[in-house]
């Protein structure tokens, strides 16, 4: 079968690849539609912490799919805990101590077909559509952050960076009831798919304003920097950006411990999480498909690459995905 496979750092490809084994406790599922993020880009690149990734690895860890042609649509968790260490045992299955994870230490679905753990696969509701499904992993990512930082009633928000993730932020935070949302980032055409999130205000340039919370979504030293930089008293920083590894920013301790901030990162997504976006999902509570801006076919996968690096000049990009056998996309 076809998949999108890195060999190794700077060198991917359509390839053929064998058919998955699908060992007891395991199911096959035709994945639909998968997302594409800048975690993808490091591992292309070779930038991502090598502890995190196993090459050869077939791309995909946003997905949808379902479990027979006509079948409805499926979400399956990326991270494959052990369930036995640890952190599994209570509940912290995103820092299982025998990390795997789709698309990073197995082989994700920008393929053809994928064999997943049947406890893993969540069923959606026929009102849920695959280009909302297929964040279903992102939003779990944010929301593990959010519900795990405690977001206060009434907080003035900021949200540094202007991507898929920080868009999901700022959609997320609105079931946290906060005062005001501003977004920080650096291309104004993302500021109709902030506002569409929820986004109260869209600026390209700090303004000088303090916050109660901070979300950094960037990935970059620059946006780590600007979010300790706009914190009111009390205030708490969630860090949900991946920066390439070993990239370090300058920090004054006198400051975080005077002004009673909370630095709080936050690594993937637990088990919890996911039931919840799925949940919110089901329930049309959320209905984060919008923020797809742009589709394309498995064959044209280094045309969603190039638009993952650099969409066009003025031209707004929310979510890129490829879509795979069996779904027609509108977008393309």
């Amino acid at each position: 079968m076809k998949a999108l496979v890195v060999q190794s750092p700077g060198q991917v490809g359509l390839i053929e690849i064998d058919e998955p084994l699908i060992p007891e406790g395991y199911v096959l599922v035709h994945p639909v539609v998968s997302g594409l993020c800048g975690t993808d880009l490091e591992v292309i690149d070779g930038t991502i912490d090598a502890a995190y990734v196993r090459y050869p690895i077939a791309l995909g860890h946003e997905w949808v799919g379902r479990l027979s042609d006509d079948g409805p649509l499926v979400v399956v968790e990326g991270i494959i805990p052990c369930r036995s260490c640890e952190p599994c045992l209570r509940g912290n299955t995103n820092r299982c101590h025998n990390y795997n994870e789709i698309g990073f230490t197995s082989h994700g679905a920008l393929s053809e077909r994928i064999a997943v753990p049947r406890h893993l696969v969540h069923a959606l509701r026929p009102t849920v559509t695959a280009f909302d499904a297929a964040l279903a992993e992102p939003m779990a990512v944010v929301w593990r952050a959010l519900t795990r930082a405690n977001v206060s009633i009434g907080s003035r928000c900021l949200i540094v960076g202007d991507g898929t993730v920080a868009l999901l932020s700022a959609l997320l935070l609105q079931r946290f009831e906060p005062a005001s949302v501003t977004m920080l980032g650096q291309r104004p055409a993302q500021a109709d798919l902030a506002l569409q999130a929820g986004v109260s205000e869209f600026i390209t340039e700090a303004s000088g304003e303090t916050y109660d919370f901070v979300i950094e979504a960037a990935g970059a030293a620059s946006a780590v920097s600007a979010a300790l930089s706009a914190v009111n008293r009390g205030a708490v920083v969630v860090l949900l950006g991946l920066p390439a590894h070993g990239t370090s920013v300058p920090l004054f301790p006198d400051d975080i411990v005077n002004n009673d901030v909370m630095i709080q990162g936050s690594f993937s997504y637990t088990r919890r999480a996911w039931a919840d976006v799925v949940t919110l999902l089901n329930e049309g509570l959320v209905r984060p498909g919008f923020l797809v801006t742009h589709a394309f076919t498995l064959d044209r996968w280094r045309e969603a690459i190039d638009t993952l690096r650099a969409a066009p000049s003025g031209v707004a990009r929310g979510k890129v995905v490829i879509t795979t056998e069996g779904f027609s996309s509108t977008l393309s």
